[in-house]
């Protein structure tokens, strides 16, 4: 476990494990089911990741863009890859969506809207609400 897999709450958090990468929850969900897809490799810039590690980001990045299509049907997907605070490789993955969405009993709103995602701002979906994001999405990545 890399340090910015320990502050983006993994275990707990975590959706998907690869030989190579972890998807996560994003604790902030920016938007409905914003994920966290982090390197395992111990490198702080991505043109270091294993070629390896490449390769899989294939793999899993049409696993994630299939499962949250499939879970919420956003009308875009981002993934920013900042690395200004935490250094090891990662992306955060923010589906985008022109209406507001409703998951449990959160309002998830898309601020940024048609323009970049507002990191800024984002719902604090609670623990309940957490836990039914983590479980849904973990049933569509593998495939149940």
């Amino acid at each position: 476990m890399n340090a910015t897999m320990k502050k983006f709450g993994y275990p707990e958090t975590l959706i998907k494990d690869y030989r190579h990468w972890v998807v996560l929850l994003r604790p902030q969900q920016v938007t409905l089911g914003a994920l966290v897809l982090i390197c395992k490799d111990d490198v702080d810039t991505f043109s270091k990741i294993s070629r390896e590690a490449f390769s899989e980001l294939k793999e899993v990045t049409m696993a994630i863009e299939q499962s949250l299509e499939e879970c919420f049907a956003h009308d875009k997907i981002n993934y920013l890859m900042l690395m200004m605070v935490d250094r090891d490789v990662h992306f955060h993955v923010l589906p985008r969506y022109a209406q507001t969405q409703r998951f449990g009993q959160c309002e998830f709103s898309d601020p940024g809207w048609p323009g970049p995602p507002d990191l800024t701002r984002g719902a604090e979906a609670g623990e309940v609400v957490t836990r039914q994001l983590i479980r849904e999405l973990q049933k569509f990545f593998t495939g149940e």
